[in-house]
């Protein structure tokens, strides 16, 4: 798994919000899938429950 490998559970609290924005765009890999942004909803990782506590308003 790439996000171990990298060791990022220690570098990103030390990261800026710039260079974590440019690692997750070097990288697909590091973005947790699937995710879905409408409006002011963000939802990432398939969680069947919370996404149709969410969705199905």
């Amino acid at each position: 798994m790439i996000y171990r490998d990298l060791g990022l559970s220690k570098k990103l609290p030390d990261m800026t919000e710039e260079e974590q924005i440019k690692l997750l765009a070097s990288d697909g890999m590091l973005v947790k899938r699937p995710l879905l942004v409408s409006g002011n909803l963000i939802l990432t990782g398939f969680k069947e429950v919370e996404w149709a506590e969410k969705l199905l308003k």
